[in-house]
């Protein structure tokens, strides 16, 4: 489990697609020696299995075809900068808010812009367009994960949905490096999948024939 607050930044340094899963090699100097070979760690909200290699500051891990078509991780370059994060253990304080590592979908960025004329110290707004499917699992207010980065939603417009970016977030994560078109990893707040999951369960349950035959239909 993770929390969506990154830990550091990595960079691509190769993707190498295999006639079965696709191996990405990571640099990631600033978790070298954290980690042990078959430990989870999130690459941009994305949960993988660490695999060594040669050089202790690079990690590296098998995408499968599933993650491939859910994440943007097959469309990435070497040289693209990456969020990570390693499990949270158990007992220990949650920062941000429980983070499954399992991307629901892609989103394309709208915009990400700053708040006032000072770009050291300004806020930043992120505008992102949320796929059809999410739609129900969104509220203002509540908890969403971009990239592996627990926000909360400022406001909600239809499929639209805006966060506010601190000056550290902005700098601390690769929001600095992204430009409008982008494709980020969506993982909803797992409480809300299961909200949803829950009506549609309780709608089924009452919407029945003898129901629909009774009220005319």
């Amino acid at each position: 489990m993770f929390t969506g607050l990154i830990e550091a930044t990595g960079t691509i340094a190769s993707l190498t697609p295999g006639e079965g899963a696709t191996r990405i090699i990571i640099a990631a100097p600033a978790l070298a020696n954290r980690w042990r070979t078959g430990d989870s760690i999130a690459v941009n909200g994305t949960c993988l299995t660490a695999i060594p290699v040669d050089d202790p500051h690079q990690f590296a891990a098998d995408l499968a075809a599933e993650t491939l078509e859910r994440t943007t991780l097959g469309l990435l370059t070497v040289g693209t900068t990456v969020n990570l994060e390693l499990p949270t253990p158990a007992g220990s304080p949650l920062g941000g808010h429980v983070v499954q590592g399992h991307v629901d979908a892609t989103a394309t960025l709208i915009s990400i812009a700053p708040i006032h004329d000072d770009l050291a110290t300004t806020d930043w707004r992120l505008t992102v367009e949320l796929p059809p499917q999410l739609a129900t699992q969104v509220i203002s207010q509540g908890s969403i994960t971009l990239d592996g980065i627990s926000l909360t939603i400022a406001k909600l417009n239809g499929l639209r949905i805006e966060v506010a970016i601190i000056p550290h977030t902005y700098a601390a994560t690769n929001l600095h490096t992204l430009k409008p078109g982008t494709r980020m990893n969506i993982e909803t707040d797992v409480l809300a999948k299961y909200a949803a999951a829950q009506h549609r369960h309780a709608e089924s349950d009452w919407l029945t024939e003898p129901y629909l035959i009774a009220n005319g239909y």
